[in-house]
């Protein structure tokens, strides 16, 4: 069952197509997974009352979950401006985290100010499988921060990223969902209730679905 903040999420995502859906004709994912949607949460950044409608959700989420927070962390790069977005409302330190170090300069992986010991939230724009998400993670804790949760716009609800999170005992929390989005989409009319059980197919196995 969503709740009512995941359904209003996934519908301004939908209004501003940060999400598409094509259950006919499919995206192909980088991985080379094949898929019937497509999530660019950086056109959120666009639109002004969008962009300040989801950072406000995700400065909330912070604050309630995790109100010991003493640093913001972005991933690399879509998670970036959102987490300063969030870094900026809070008052917060803020920074960022590189998917492999620099290969110049002073080598840094982490850009800012970290310190041992600190309290770090990370914030995500999109969990999908959980792979880049929880490289980011390890990188703040091999520097000495506490990574005590992360936070992002949108999750697929992968059960390997379920696994992975827990496993790397990071605790989450996402503003929407698939099973939100799908289910705005159908009252939309965006879709049609004969796609999803299409739509429902691929997440439980997007890395074969269409093969």
């Amino acid at each position: 069952m969503q709740n009512i903040s995941e359904k209003q999420v996934a519908e301004k995502l939908l209004q501003v197509q940060a999400v598409k859906l094509s259950p006919a004709q499919p995206f192909t994912w980088a991985s080379g997974w094949k898929s019937p949607i497509y999530c660019d949460n950086r056109k959120l950044l666009s639109f002004p009352y969008v962009r300040d409608y989801i950072k406000s959700e995700l400065c909330n989420v912070v604050f309630e979950t995790f109100p010991d927070a003493a640093v913001i962390a972005g991933v690399a790069t879509a998670g970036i401006p959102h987490g300063a977005l969030v870094a900026d409302q809070l008052k917060l330190p803020f920074i960022y985290v590189r998917s492999k170090p620099k290969e110049h300069g002073m080598g840094n992986q982490i850009e800012g100010v970290l310190q041992e010991g600190q309290q770090v939230v990370v914030v995500e724009d999109l969990i999908s499988t959980g792979k880049s998400s929880l490289e980011a993670v390890s990188a703040i804790r091999a520097a000495g921060g506490i990574v005590v949760g992360m936070v992002s716009i949108f999750n697929y609800g992968f059960e390997k990223a379920v696994q992975a999170f827990a496993a790397a005992d990071v605790p989450y929390k996402s503003l929407s969902n698939y099973n939100a989005l799908i289910s705005v989409a159908v009252e939309k009319g965006l879709v049609s209730e004969a796609d999803v059980a299409m739509l429902q197919e691929w997440r439980i196995s997007p890395d074969t679905w269409g093969k």
